[in-house]
């Protein structure tokens, strides 16, 4: 049943464009610290899944008939589908949506899956950017999280993309993980600058509850809030000496090679996402298929959150990105009339190093990021002292 939406929401966002997510929900093996929904892919579920996927794709290019202007496959492990596969998708992306001419499509893939015959199809499809799961290049922590790669891999895939002609590439870190130290992650942070790839997104271990690291938590060394701190302000230091823009919390990138994608996200711009437990952002209202292959298979349903956008998730999408929180912007959107508790609060901030303000705009700092969400918390106090 299609969507119903007030005319006058209809008119505002109409012409503006979109993007796409697809969940690729298949995994040869689980990573020990990943709780992404994902699926063994055998053929009986992978031409379901791809069935179900065609008919998303066409029932929301009918409901939306808007231009797209980023595509992301995401999972899972977008490079175990078969290139038949992949082309199926991608056709029926471009027939059922208006794919702009400088159109963003990136594609996720595990260094150790054979990139040549996934490339044949992905290229001339129109992929033209990569996200590589590098994580880290110690071997021992590459086995503590499950990888089924090495380092070697990694600049295998690089050496494919370059060869290609495709250079906007990203690689993932990790940081805090089990028994690290400076060392450790200086070499896998030498490893990322020798690939010459204008993209890195690091992000810090999480120890997630229905993950074999969560069931071994207690015998693994885990790195303490110190640690993570000293390796996060590490981190950034060394990017930053070698000309990456650290423009979101967890992502750094040269000659402005941002993920575009991911920027809708945190912008709060509208996107799409089909596959099971893929969110979706749209007309003013957020929605998800649950995180169940076989009732997305079957049906393609949607339940709709109850608690998504609004002040809170305005504030804290903003202070991830280095433009920071406009608070002219915040006073405008949400009918804010003094802002005076907020300024007061952002010098204190600033003079404890954790922000920076300028012409009404808070922009947390490289420490600022690491305890953000207390920031937030903060920072919401004093916006319902005047509502």
């Amino acid at each position: 049943m299609p969507l119903v939406f007030p005319a006058a929401v209809l008119e505002k966002f109409l012409t503006n464009s979109l993007g796409i997510y697809i969940h690729v929900p298949f995994c040869e093996k689980k990573c020990t610290y990943c709780n992404f929904y994902s699926a063994p892919p055998s053929d009986d579920i992978r031409n379901r899944y791809i069935d179900r996927t065609l008919k998303e794709l066409k029932r929301w290019g009918a409901e939306t008939m808007r231009p797209v202007d980023t595509v992301y496959f995401g999972g899972g492990t977008p490079s175990l589908l078969k290139p038949r596969e992949l082309e199926e998708i991608l056709v029926g992306i471009r027939e059922n949506f208006s794919i702009t001419k400088d159109a963003e499509i990136t594609c996720e893939v595990n260094p150790g899956d054979d990139l040549e015959s996934f490339l044949e199809v992905a290229l001339p499809l129109g992929v033209n950017r990569i996200s590589i799961g590098m994580q880290s290049v110690n071997e021992d922590e590459l086995a503590l999280l499950g990888r089924r790669h090495s380092f070697l891999d990694v600049q295998n895939s690089v050496s494919t993309l370059h060869r290609k002609g495709l250079d906007n590439i990203s690689v993932d870190l990790m940081l805090g993980l089990p028994g690290s130290d400076t060392y450790k992650l200086d070499r896998s942070i030498d490893a990322a600058f020798s690939l010459n790839v204008p993209h890195i997104s690091a992000y810090i271990l999480k120890i997630e509850e229905n993950t074999p690291l969560f069931l071994c938590k207690d015998k693994l060394n885990l790195a303490d809030e110190d640690i993570i701190c000293d390796q996060y302000i590490h981190l950034c230091k060394r990017l930053s000496e070698h000309g990456f823009e650290h423009y979101e919390i967890s992502n750094f990138a040269k000659c402005e090679k941002f993920s575009r994608h991911n920027l809708r996200y945190w912008q709060g711009k509208e996107y799409i996402g089909i596959g099971p437990s893929a969110y979706s952002c749209l007309l003013e209202k957020r929605f998800h298929y649950p995180a169940d292959m076989t009732e997305f298979i079957k049906n393609g349903t949607i339940v709709f959150d109850e608690n998504g956008g609004g002040l809170e998730e305005f504030v804290m999408l903003r202070l991830r990105l280095s433009f920071g929180l406009d608070l002219n912007e915040l006073c405008e959107k949400f009918s804010i009339s003094n802002i005076d508790p907020l300024l007061d609060l952002a010098i204190k901030l600033s003079k404890a190093g954790l922000c920076n303000l300028s012409n009404n705009r808070i922009q947390l700092t490289d420490e600022g990021m690491l305890v953000s969400n207390s920031i937030i918390l903060k920072i919401l106090g004093a916006i319902n002292e005047n509502l």
